[in-house]
């Protein structure tokens, strides 16, 4: 194994970024780039194409022989950043399996009020943070995929062909992705990449390196219950006309405890296995009731689960239900003695990352749309992500992780359950079932990904950094 662990490393991914890589990504920050699902005429916007041809111009001008970066557009689809970099001639390897990096450009939108002083598109740094979207999730990738590439070449370190992907539909549940995996599928080689590494994952904790050992599946789905024509008067109406949000509740029930927000459907639970178990109580036992801390809740609310550990497994293997959106309802101001004509919720259900996605799916349409209550008419639209659960890690791969972690973060590396979703690790994980993965990101506390007042924490995009190039270069 290469010995790459010292502290050069990490130099050179602090110059990277401070002298280098933080204006193109405040660059970035500054375009609404928004995913597909938020923005539906992105084509003609074409925030998503500058955002990928600015973060490729910062790649091409990366100064290591042989780099060849394009990008990559299929029809109707949203673009791809592809860049590729041969083995070093001291490597010894034939390059036929390479490692692919991945991350993505994408962006949600702004989601609520930010706090006085910050901007969504407006990059803002207070010290180590640099606020505005996408700066955590996932614009800084790119910076620290090729990044790690130029520092192992500054510091004369040696690492296999590699292959960077920053996909643009992320943020929409990746359905642009498939495609271009398969046109693609020819430069991985016969057998597939060797590793794969993510960066588009969280850390409970900035004081270590953290590895998303699994992911939680995704099942969207949009309800629509009609009871009218057009509204009317709900003196006139009411108690005659039943309700649709009423009907929406009673379909909600179908499939969630409202007591518990247990799921209900057979489908959408999953064993958890022992080994992902283990991990969690190790996790409690590191960082105690923080585990699950930083959520920025109403003072006396009660969380889920009795203790760190159940609360632990329920955001990393549990389903769970949340109301994302709604269609039909007005605002306060806005709103008259109407009983509205209908009323569509959408849902996000998290599912175990074992779950069987599309078959959640499938059983979730079916039970909302049979016998609906009083006779409304009601139309579900549904689809399901597969989540991901890591293969066994191998020696090699412990071994870095672990080097790397207390290299440049100054503590034992950690992993943990992720209550998010990536697509594209469980389709890769099925394409290539011998590729290892290294699933890692900056996501951390108060990165607020998602949510308002998006941050990235410098000093670990920079550890990260260090870290992926010490991993490349002691792959073997």
């Amino acid at each position: 194994m290469t010995e790459a662990a010292g502290p050069e490393l990490l130099e050179a991914a602090d110059r990277l970024f401070e002298h280098d890589a933080l204006a193109a990504l405040e660059g970035y920050v500054r375009i609404p780039c928004l995913s597909p699902a938020f923005d539906p005429e992105w084509a003609s916007h074409g925030h998503l194409q500058a955002a990928a041809e600015l973060l490729l111009d910062w790649v091409r001008a990366r100064p290591m022989a042989g780099l060849e970066a394009e990008l990559v557009q299929l029809p109707g689809l949203t673009p791809v950043i592809v860049a590729e970099l041969p083995p070093t001639a001291g490597h010894g390897s034939s390059g036929e399996a390479p490692t692919l990096l991945y991350g993505h450009l994408d962006k949600q939108p702004p989601l609520g009020e930010w706090r006085k002083g910050l901007d969504p598109f407006v990059p803002v740094r207070e010290g180590d943070r640099l606020y505005g979207r996408g700066s955590a999730d996932d614009g800084y990738s790119v910076f620290a995929a090729v990044g790690a590439l130029q520092a192992l070449h500054e510091c004369g370190l040696e690492h296999g062909r590699c292959i960077v992907l920053i996909e643009a539909s992320e943020e929409s549940g990746s359905p642009h992705l498939a495609a271009y995996l398969e046109l693609l599928a020819a430069r991985f080689g016969s057998g597939g990449p060797c590793l794969v590494v993510c960066l588009d994952s969280g850390c409970p904790t900035y004081d270590r390196l953290w590895t998303t050992t699994s992911l939680r599946g995704l099942l969207s789905a949009e309800i629509r219950v009609d009871v009218l024509t057009e509204g009317v008067h709900s003196g006139s109406a009411g108690g005659v006309v039943p309700s649709s949000f009423r009907i929406l509740r009673r379909l909600l029930s179908r499939i969630e405890d409202e007591e518990t927000g247990a799921i209900l459907l057979e489908e959408c639970n999953a064993p958890i296995p022992e080994i992902r178990r283990s991990e969690a109580e190790a996790l409690v036992a590191t960082l105690g009731e923080g585990a699950v801390d930083g959520f920025p809740t109403v003072p006396g609310l009660r969380l889920g689960g009795a203790d760190a550990l159940e609360r632990v497994l329920a955001r990393t293997w549990a389903p769970s239900l949340a109301l994302v959106g709604m269609d039909g309802v007005p605002s306060v101001g806005d709103g008259g003695n109407v009983l509205r004509p209908f009323t569509t919720g959408r849902i996000a259900m998290r599912l175990p990352p074992s779950a069987d996605a599309p078959a959640a799916a499938a059983r979730l349409a079916q039970v909302l749309c049979d016998d609906p209550p009083d006779g409304a008419r009601v139309a579900v639209t549904a689809e399901g992500a597969k989540g991901f659960d890591a293969p066994p890690t191998a020696p090699w791969l412990a071994e870095a992780v672990e080097q790397a972690s207390v290299s440049y973060f100054g503590q034992p590396s950690g992993a943990a359950g992720e209550g998010g979703t990536i697509p594209f690790l469980s389709a890769l994980r099925e394409q290539y079932p011998g590729a290892q993965f290294l699933v890692t990101g900056v996501l951390g506390p108060e990165s607020n990904a998602h949510g308002p007042n998006e941050m990235l924490h410098l000093p670990t995009a920079k550890a990260v950094t260090a870290s992926v190039a010490h991993v490349l270069s002691s792959a073997p």
